[in-house]
């Protein structure tokens, strides 16, 4: 078996062949003529500027700009945003379709991609429309990067424990505290902060700002060493006094925890994506190097692992894209459904290469192959956006609740 880099990482013909093979019917029907153009022009700017770049970014640590700059120098940075603010006022599906897409070339690029979105959208569903104005567009041109400050050393899934404190001061608050594991933290011109108003007041003191990178008493970490997703950024924040405008509140004084909860339906949706986007990743290469070994027909037991990890894949695109469709129709989505969304498809994306690196052997294990760096980079999202276990928290109260109606 040829260990050499994959056709599919240098050649962006053979990129879009080898990825239009794995599109599914049955998938593709849950998809508009709309949604369906906007995956292929993702598709056609991850085989060009995204995924050639993917393993030098994860062999670097390099922090890929230039591949998150070419996804929204061609418009495609903002597209569940209004068109007055830079976006293209597409839908969840269509977010979904392309974060699948990012992922499959590129998950650090992904990653990049969704944080910049989840920065922009509190200030989009909560804030002024001068903070939208200030703010939003420039996250979406990539003129600026954005990052969620919310997890700290002592309260990571549990917001209701947050410990950084804005304390009211004439004229709005003074922030201090720290922040952990922040995508983006290092290089972010724009940061949603949750912090609380006073402690004593646990889930209803927490209050959403949007702060300048460049504001005074804001400090950076160097950025962490992770297993996976190294070609984006995680570092700590640190805040010694940050002056906040009283304007740059997001929603009302102790509102910020409904803000973190209508931020967390677009943010699982991103996880569930990259999940799909990974799955896809991993069993398309596996299935680039035993067919590159063997011809067409593979060998019984690889064959019939890669037929059930297909059928697994086209449950999970099955599974996002429907969840998906249910957030654009319903002002108010069932919580526990798309708790089965981001835990099935992120826990997918894990599974499938894990699986892909084994009927590879010794195969799986090397890096030209990539299979090893789907698994690293598929570990996170199990993690972040509400742990896998919360997720199951959540789907067995609304198990409950469902019963007792």
């Amino acid at each position: 078996m040829n260990a050499t880099p994959l056709d599919i990482d240098t050649d962006p013909k053979a990129y879009l062949a080898h990825h239009e093979s794995l599109d599914e019917s049955a998938a593709d029907a849950l998809l508009d003529d709309r949604e369906l153009a906007v995956r292929a022009q993702v598709r056609d700017v991850v085989a060009h500027e995204v995924a050639p770049r993917a393993a030098a970014a994860d062999r670097t640590h390099q922090f890929v700009h230039d591949s998150y700059q070419a996804l929204a120098t061609a418009g495609l940075a903002g597209l569940i945003f209004p068109r007055h603010l830079g976006g293209t006022a597409d839908t969840n599906v269509a977010y979904a379709a392309a974060m699948e897409e990012i992922t499959a070339g590129c998950a650090a690029t992904s990653l990049v991609y969704m944080t910049q979105m989840h920065a922009a959208y509190p200030i989009l569903i909560t804030g002024s429309p001068e903070l939208a104005e200030r703010y939003i567009p420039g996250l979406l041109t990539g003129a600026a990067y954005g990052a969620l400050g919310i997890t700290e050393p002592g309260a990571g899934s549990d917001v209701a424990s947050l410990r950084s404190v804005a304390a009211p001061v004439p004229g709005g608050y003074s922030l201090s505290g720290s922040k952990t594991f922040i995508t983006t933290g290092d290089r972010a011109d724009v940061i949603i902060c949750f912090a609380t108003v006073d402690r004593a007041l646990g889930r209803r003191g927490v209050t959403a700002f949007v702060l300048n990178g460049q504001w005074e008493g804001l400090g950076r970490g160097t950025p962490l060493s992770k297993m996976g997703m190294h070609g984006s950024s995680t570092a700590e924040l640190f805040f010694d006094g940050v002056p906040i405008p009283a304007d740059h509140r997001l929603g009302d004084e102790g509102g910020g925890w409904q803000v973190v909860m209508n931020s967390v339906i677009k943010s699982r949706i991103s996880a569930a994506a990259q999940g799909v986007g990974l799955a896809r990743a991993a069993y398309g290469r596996a299935l680039r190097v035993l067919t590159r070994a063997h011809g067409p027909k593979l060998p019984d037991e690889a064959a019939f692992a890669l037929a059930t990890l297909r059928g697994k894949l086209l449950q999970g695109r099955l599974l996002l894209f429907g969840v998906a469709r249910e957030v654009d129709r319903s002002s108010s989505p069932n919580a526990g459904r798309i708790g089965i969304m981001k835990q099935t498809c992120t826990d997918l994306g894990f599974d499938t290469a894990r699986e892909a690196m084994r009927i590879l052997g010794p195969y799986g294990d090397l890096t030209d192959v990539g299979v090893e760096r789907c698994l690293r980079d598929a570990k996170v999202t199990q993690i972040y956006d509400g742990t896998n276990e919360v997720q199951r928290m959540l789907i067995a109260r609304d198990t409950a609740r469902k019963e007792r109606a």
